[in-house]
């Protein structure tokens, strides 16, 4: 008897190999992705600006791109001995307001270098629940812990989501026509909001994105959040937090994920780069000893082999 049911994926068009430059922006499953294929080495870049959950804020940030907006002290502020902005996460705050400033603008140019240069952007929705600071009436894209009484919580509709998907599309396709780009949802639960709450949010999101993907012009879905829920769906692919995947979970899903978009033809130097990796990881009883001062040197032959013949540095 099977106790599961498991999700049948068929491969897309456009695949990603070692020739491909990926751009990743969104929730914090996003992070997972990037994580995975930063492992194997394939070139992508992610979240610049920090994890971003709503498409407003991620709408806000590609519209920023491709204008090259440059930031003053008008986009700033100070709280808790710290600089920070609505459009970035924390990780980018600063104690200075000069090198908020600074991270800001050169994060810009960067991302507007990528966008132009990248062959998928993938795009990955956690909420459409969004908070709206009440002095500014904008949409943040992060709170930065300020009191939550300074903002208003709204749920965006499946209408406004689509507005915001299609302008990114639009402002994307501008810089970079032959892009592909792939929206899925995030498989965390934001069960801060609450459980109905998380369940309609993210039916927003889903419905919204399935009245704008079209495969023949490049615009796909990849289903983690379909995966998590309906093929694993057990509190055992959780974190101990009952809201996160955990790491099995999320090596299925990366699994899935390569099953759909990563080419056969670099499977080979995937396994090599693993073993690699592996070895790397590794750590002996004996440092010092001849059998492992003679792995190393093998580990180093396999290292330098592999910058010669695909030019992947480890």
């Amino acid at each position: 008897m099977n106790f599961r049911t498991s999700i049948q994926l068929q491969k897309e068009r456009n695949q990603i190999d070692y020739n491909s430059k990926l751009m990743i922006i969104g929730s914090c499953f996003s992070e997972n992705i990037f994580n995975k294929l930063d492992y194997f080495k394939i070139n992508a870049s992610n979240n610049p600006f920090g994890i971003l959950y709503n498409p407003v804020a991620i709408e806000k940030l590609i519209t920023n791109v491709v204008n090259e907006k440059k930031y003053t002290e008008k986009d700033i502020f100070e709280f808790n001995e710290r600089w920070h902005c609505f459009d970035a996460h924390s990780n980018l705050s600063a104690v200075h307001k000069n090198d908020l400033l600074k991270n800001l603008n050169l994060e810009i140019q960067l991302v507007n270098k990528c966008i132009k240069n990248a062959s998928h952007l993938i795009i990955t929705l956690g909420t459409a629940r969004v908070y709206r600071h009440i002095e500014s009436d904008d949409i943040v894209g992060n709170c930065h812990k300020i009191p939550q009484k300074k903002f208003l919580q709204e749920l965006l509709s499946v209408k406004q989501i689509i507005a915001s998907l299609e302008n990114i599309i639009e402002l994307v396709r501008a810089e970079n026509p032959s892009i592909n780009i792939v929206f899925t949802v995030s498989p965390v639960r934001h069960l801060k909001d609450g459980f109905v709450e998380n369940t309609q949010s993210k039916a927003h999101l889903i419905s919204a994105i399935h009245q704008i993907i079209d495969k023949r012009n490049q615009l796909y879905y990849f289903p983690s959040y379909e995966i998590m829920i309906d093929d694993l769906r057990e509190y055992r692919f959780y974190n101990t937090d009952m809201i996160h995947p955990n790491e099995t979970a999320i090596n299925y899903i990366w699994e899935q994920f390569k099953q759909v978009w990563i080419s056969e033809n670099i499977s080979s130097i995937m396994k090599e780069i693993d073993t690699i990796q592996k070895g790397l990881a590794h750590k002996p009883f004996n440092p010092t000893s001849e059998q492992h001062q003679l792995f190393l040197k093998k580990l180093n032959q396999k290292i330098h082999l592999l910058k010669e013949e695909y030019n992947i540095s480890l």
